[in-house]
């Protein structure tokens, strides 16, 4: 240890140090801050939220969530039911339709679904007699046991909270029971889908969501993921910030500053200083150090933290051989749009007031995408995510005028062909060129079903899994779910078997944000797991 370094640990400048500013370091550090701790928060780029950020990229006064987008995982998690009230006072407001999503299948017919049960069993009623009431059903099954699914996704697995969680499974549902519960947690969307509803449009209606929680319909544990987003689309439908997602940032940094805290942007961790056997700081680029007295929190992928921030360390090689296999998925595009007028749908008049619309041909075809990113080539028809935010907040746009939200979450990282054989892979980098080509592609499906869109774009601005990888180092290849959601990355076992739960060989470092349990989205987990943590401790 250097003189300085030395030196500085006799006055640590902070109880914690947080390294990174996405929604588990801001929930982590606001938490902690309203505990009484002072808390640091380090972020490399020029503004705070990771994977949260809105800005006018198109055209001045259009206004768009660059990223993430849509917040019912926050709203219904335990944070939020914390910090709720401190946040909605520091100008945090968040707006819901009564529509929620659709699939617009290519024949022109659509499917909804919506956060009146009444209205969701007519609905899919008027696809297939009898599966609005199994969508009930399923929903019902799923929520006599909700309190067990959630607390897998708000618990510590690896270590005694898990336990005691299985335990308390073990009491309620006996041994066969917990055996056919388990059983259900494996089970694949398709297996689910198929089994439940008679309707491919119903089947198609739900499916696509999979792919928002990393997955795939075919993918083991996806049925599972498909039954929990389905309760959480009818119970909170799909939240958005006022005026963007930023808001949510910005009230959450006001409640560290106001605790005393600090949170810094242009700051780039180097390195995770180590006396001990324990964590007691950051080197910041430049040589600042940064020190803490109780704990370091890393939000950051296993190859940023074993092979970078911890370098310097004599660590064991099974750990590091652990951090290097951790896998990362498909990866994903952006695309937006300002338009000087709403999109006019063909079809069903309720596309336009619809926040998320789906295009696909269903089930089957989002099968088929997911398969043709997985085996490196660009897919015929991907599964396109529309998303609307004008529908829920209609000041994201000058009045008369929209914005579109466009995720693509079906794309190889470095793609070797066209499954279409229309476009040149480029020797499988995303290029400028292959990108708007790839958009281009994409624009000409949506055209089909919106026939005022070219004729009212502004402007459009596309995000390659190369700008990405470039505007948030955590999306590594373009994944925007920070690593593989495979079953042996899931759960007890994220970021991977060997380094399950969010403690670090190094003692008082943790590792949070979305390579870690419970995963990615917006719920703020694995912040509030180690934070809750820290504040118990003795």
């Amino acid at each position: 240890m250097t003189p300085a370094i030395s030196q500085a640990l006799r006055h640590a400048d902070y109880d914690a140090v947080v390294v990174g500013s996405g929604i588990n370091s801001l929930v982590a550090a606001a938490t902690l801050a309203r505990g009484g701790w002072r808390v640091c928060v380090l972020e490399r780029n020029d503004e705070l939220g990771g994977a949260i950020r809105t800005a006018e990229i198109t055209v001045p006064g259009f206004t768009h969530d660059v990223f993430s987008a849509w917040h019912p995982l926050f709203v219904l998690s335990a944070s939020y039911a914390k910090l709720g009230e401190e946040l909605r006072s520091r100008g945090l407001e968040y707006l819901t339709a009564d529509l929620v999503t659709a699939t617009l299948f290519p024949d022109g017919e659509a499917a909804f679904l919506s956060r009146s049960p009444e209205a969701n069993t007519v609905e899919f009623d008027r696809h297939a007699p009898g599966d609005g009431r199994a969508f009930q059903r399923e929903l019902d099954d799923f929520q006599r046991n909700a309190d067990i699914s959630f607390a897998m996704l708000s618990t510590e697995l690896a270590g005694r909270a898990g336990a005691a969680l299985a335990l308390r499974a073990l009491r309620r549902f006996r041994r066969r029971g917990l055996i056919q519960y388990s059983g259900e947690l494996l089970t694949t969307s398709r297996a689910w889908l198929e089994e439940a509803f008679t309707s491919p449009r119903v089947q198609g209606l739900l499916a696509p969501w999979v792919l928002h929680t990393g997955l795939g319909p075919d993918a083991g544990g996806s049925g599972f993921m498909n039954r929990a987003i389905a309760s959480v689309l009818q119970t909170a439908g799909l939240p958005v910030a006022r005026g963007g997602g930023s808001h949510l940032v910005d009230a959450l940094v006001a409640i560290i500053n106001d605790q005393g805290g600090d949170c810094r942007t242009g700051a780039e961790a180097e390195r995770v200083l180590v006396s001990g056997g324990r964590a007691v700081g950051v080197k910041v680029a430049g040589g600042r150090i940064v020190t803490a007295r109780r704990a370091v929190l890393c939000n950051v992928t296993p190859p940023q933290l074993y092979e970078t921030l911890l370098a310097d360390c004599d660590l064991a090689p099974a750990a590091l051989a652990e951090g290097h296999r951790y896998r990362f998925g498909r990866a994903g595009m952006q695309i937006h749009y300002a338009l000087s007028s709403p999109p006019r749908w063909d079809g069903d008049d309720r596309l336009s007031q619809t926040p998320v619309v789906h295009l696909t041909p269903g089930l089957n075809g989002v099968s088929r995408a997911v398969n043709e990113a997985d085996r490196g080539l660009l897919p015929h028809s991907a599964t396109i995510v529309c998303g609307q935010p004008c529908a829920v907040d209609p000041s994201r746009a000058p009045d008369g005028s929209s914005i579109l939200w466009i995720q693509l979450q079906e794309l190889p990282t470095r793609p070797i062909g066209d499954a279409a054989d229309e476009i040149d892979v480029e020797g499988g980098i995303w290029t400028e060129s292959l990108r708007e080509r790839y958009a281009d592609r994409i624009q000409a499906r949506l055209v089909r079903h919106i026939p005022n869109l070219e004729s009212s774009i502004l402007r459009r601005v596309t995000l390659s899994p190369a700008d990405i990888e470039a505007a948030n180092p955590n999306l590594r290849g373009g994944d925007i779910y920070s690593g593989s959601c495979d079953l042996d990355q899931s759960l007890l076992w994220r970021p991977r078997p060997g380094l399950a739960g969010h403690r670090t060989p190094i003692r008082r470092l943790y590792q949070i944000g979305a390579s870690t349990h419970p995963g990615p989205g917006l719920g703020a987990g694995s912040g509030e797991i180690v934070a809750r943590h820290l504040l118990g401790r003795r």
